[in-house]
């Protein structure tokens, strides 16, 4: 999201608006960022700041769109599951997240596999960096195959990736799981981080699910994305989460960034006034 998005949230919403400078791949790795938003958020909200700030305790969210979005994501549940926190945020806006990287080959990944601007191997790269593995291991991750039919992760686990039972059959349309392909091997054992739900929140269990706040979560039709939100806000949905679930049937992954001239679209435009819009009805 970018400063001017920021800027109208601040002036229409009247509130503040915190961005965090959480450090960046390849220097830093996951993680790192995680723990960077983690501990923004805790000094964000700690009586003390908040008072210096003029913040209502009941009124502090927490929001990021693509990487924010997981990272949002991440650190919504961690402190939710916080006893010892005093002030926790009562809302999580979700924005095209990245929320798993076991399967990239849900319905929306085969559908939008090679649609600007987030290819699905450039998110696999994306991914790699993120989690500091070896890039050499492009291919396998792109090869392994769907979660249902991997057979390293265990049911628990692709419960929370099941996208055929997660996902309307609008959106799963025509696709099926993808099976493995000759010559992939085990990347999960070479990178933990697949399988850690500080990286990868959708496979949170659901009691940890059950205790974050209210949710605002936007997918868009041509985005490998699409499903990681369409499957959490399911998730959490199940897990009795009250959920605002908004999907473009026009939008692309980033869309809400064009929501300013020169670079306008409606569905930015759209998107832009719909999220800040939920924000003003629900902080």
């Amino acid at each position: 999201m970018g400063p001017w998005q920021r800027t109208r949230m601040a002036e229409e919403l009247d509130t503040v608006v915190v961005s965090v400078d959480y450090r960046l791949a390849p220097d830093a790795v996951f993680p790192d960022q995680y723990h960077d938003a983690l501990a923004a958020s805790r000094a964000f909200l700690s009586p003390e700041v908040l008072q210096r700030y003029g913040v209502n305790p009941a009124r502090v969210g927490v929001s990021g769109d693509s990487s924010g979005g997981n990272l949002a994501a991440a650190v919504a549940q961690r402190i939710s599951a916080d006893d010892s926190m005093s002030v926790k945020f009562s809302i999580q806006a979700l924005i095209y997240p990245v929320l798993q990287a076991l399967d990239l080959n849900t319905p929306s990944y085969q559908q939008n596999h090679n649609v600007p601007i987030l290819h699905r191997h450039l998110m696999a790269r994306f991914w790699l960096i993120y989690l500091g593995a070896d890039p050499s291991l492009l291919p396998h991750l792109l090869s392994s195959p769907s979660s249902l039919l991997h057979p390293s992760i265990p049911p628990s686990i692709r419960s929370h990736l099941n996208w055929t039972s997660l996902l309307a059959a609008k959106h799963q349309k025509h696709y099926r799981p993808v099976g493995m392909e000759t010559g992939s091997r085990e990347v999960t054992g070479i990178v933990p981080g697949l399988v850690d739900v500080r990286a990868a929140p959708l496979l949170a269990e659901q009691g940890i699910l059950g205790r974050t706040p209210r949710a605002y979560v936007m997918t868009c039709e041509f985005d490998v994305l699409r499903d990681d939100g369409l499957m959490y806000a399911r998730r959490l949905q199940d897990a009795g989460v009250t959920v605002t679930s908004v999907h473009y049937d026009d939008g692309f992954h980033g869309c809400m960034v064009f929501s300013f001239w020169p670079f306008w679209s409606s569905v930015g435009q759209r998107s832009l006034d719909n999220y800040i819009q939920w924000l003003d009805h629900n902080l």
